[in-house]
């Protein structure tokens, strides 16, 4: 069984860990270390992510990311009651080290208890909070594993992510003309300007149940008194409907064009990317039909519901590893107002380790 109150001193101890995207060395060789300790042959790849493996045929593979969100430096985790926060001035960190940390403390218990388990393959990632950029830079040549169960969701560990959104990225870069805000303004041509009146043309927040569009970032100018000559757009939409994709692919693309038309001295060029791609998840699926079982021995009512978020779950789905995301105990993910709940804590590591026991 799970050491309750070594848990939560070693979740304390991840979020103490900086690791905002793109900075997650010190975790990794925390959880490296932690990873040899239990027996695992542990490396990384040549894009940072941490891969522990043992000898063992179908193993099952167990993945959270490192990286976290800001604000996220400095953190000072604070349990009060059965629950775990930050000070108030930055994030928690829960997202996604409450999922490290009840990963180790499932590894760490059943071998205490000396309970038979499956074989296991350990992978944390690195960033992917900026787009899994961890996941999609993985060496999948260090994977064996074709079931994965991923703990990244939000809420207790019987909240499974019955579906995920394709996700496109844009950004909009606008050259206009710079000149004396003061002096000459008539020469200039502003790209802020030019920024707005885009952002004008284009829809914004819920479209419909599966699909939302969002402006994210506006940047440009270098001072008060000049007019900007340089200004970039960035957002995204997402989508469980390819069709819904595609109209709002057309009305970017419309709406750039319409304002091209408008400002024909300015440049402006528009670049989407898809960051990753949908899934439905099959209640039929082994993995799913595993995850279900064992939760359903514990007493936990598996509820499964879509998400309009994505996880590295949908990158190992790619590359034809059945993934299964379940919650990790956390709550107000991305926010100073994050929260761990303890005994959903607690019930993450036991569900992990009654996940690596089953049948075994």
């Amino acid at each position: 069984m799970p050491n309750q109150e070594r848990l939560i001193n070693d979740f304390c101890d991840l979020v103490r860990i900086d690791s905002p995207s793109g900075e997650e060395w010190d975790v990794a060789l925390h959880v490296s270390d932690r990873l040899a300790n239990l027996g695992f042959q542990v490396g990384r790849d040549e894009h940072g992510n941490v891969i522990a493996r043992e000898d063992g045929d179908q193993p099952l593979l167990l993945s959270a990311h490192m990286d976290t969100v800001d604000p996220g430096r400095s953190i000072r985790p604070q349990v009060v009651g059965d629950r775990v926060t930050s000070d108030g001035n930055t994030i928690l960190g829960g997202d996604c080290k409450a999922g490290v940390a009840a990963i180790l403390e499932a590894l760490q218990a059943v071998r205490e208890d000396g309970r038979p388990r499956r074989p296991v393959q350990v992978v944390f990632t690195r960033g992917e909070e900026i787009g899994l950029v961890g996941a999609s830079n993985l060496d999948f040549s260090m994977i064996s594993s074709t079931e994965a169960v991923v703990f990244d969701g939000n809420g207790p560990v019987n909240t499974i992510t019955g579906g995920s959104p394709t996700y496109m990225a844009f950004d909009i870069d606008i050259k206009g003309r710079g000149a004396h805000a003061g002096v000459e303004p008539e020469k200039g041509l502003s790209a802020i300007r030019i920024a707005s009146d885009i952002i004008a043309e284009l829809p914004q927040g819920r479209i419909d149940h599966e699909t939302t569009f969002n402006v994210g970032t506006i940047t440009g100018g270098t001072v008060r008194n000049a007019v900007p000559s340089e200004a970039t757009v960035s957002g995204e939409f997402r989508s469980m409907s390819m069709e819904s994709l595609e109209i709002l692919r057309i009305q970017l693309v419309t709406a750039v064009n319409t304002i091209r038309g408008r400002y024909t001295d300015a440049e402006i060029n528009e670049n989407l990317e898809m960051m990753f791609q949908m899934y439905r998840l099959d209640s039929n699926e082994a993995t799913a039909q595993l995850v279900t079982r064992v939760m359903r021995d514990m007493g936990l009512q598996p509820d499964i519901r879509p998400s309009g978020g994505g996880t590295d779950g949908n990158v190992f789905r790619l590359h034809g590893i059945e993934s299964v995301v379940v919650g990790m105990a956390t709550n107000l993910m991305h926010t100073i107002d994050e929260y761990v709940v303890v005994p959903d804590l607690v019930n993450t590591a036991r569900f992990c380790e009654e996940l690596m026991t089953f049948g075994a």
